[in-house]
């Protein structure tokens, strides 16, 4: 023998067809492709999120420590600097939103997809998509950025 394999079909132990297997193999698949892909929607969310928190919070602290040197009289004017770390924050907040957008869109693309193959047969789609954590902490993220900027913007909020 030379390691190759029978090339006569065999007949699979559920007393199903070999073509039946690989319809439900190719399903299964088919299915596992959506959820990486709904994985990596995740990912690309993430990074926004990595992204539009560093300018939030670079923003805040440029804003920060150039308006307490100001209260301190270490500075004439703080302007320029805190208008510039408020152009920080506001950038980052908008980054975060076009983000979630994005992700929503994708997210509607995708499932509607799914149902799609579903409705031909071509995959189970018996497990539904949860909601995505990574969803839920940008819109959080996106709370606490709206209250800082508020504060920074109109002295209101905890961030005054």
């Amino acid at each position: 023998m030379d390691g190759q394999r029978d090339a006569t079909p065999t007949r699979p132990a559920s007393g199903g067809s070999a073509e039946d297997k690989s319809t439900e193999l190719s399903s299964r698949r088919t299915g596992m492709s959506f959820q990486r892909t709904r994985m990596s929607a995740d990912r690309t969310l993430m990074s926004v999120i990595r992204t539009s928190l560093s300018l939030i919070g670079f923003g805040f602290t440029i804003f920060q420590v150039f308006q307490k040197a100001h209260q301190a009289d270490l500075l004439k004017s703080s302007t320029a600097p805190r208008n510039f770390g408020e152009t920080l924050v506001w950038l980052g907040l908008a980054m975060l939103v076009l983000g979630i957008l994005y992700h929503i869109g994708f997210m509607r693309g995708l499932r509607k997809e799914r149902a799609l193959l579903h409705a031909q047969g071509l995959v189970h789609a018996e497990s539904h998509f949860p909601v995505s954590m990574t969803f839920i902490i940008a819109i959080l993220l996106l709370a606490l950025g709206l209250v800082a900027v508020l504060g920074m913007s109109f002295n209101i909020g905890p961030f005054h």
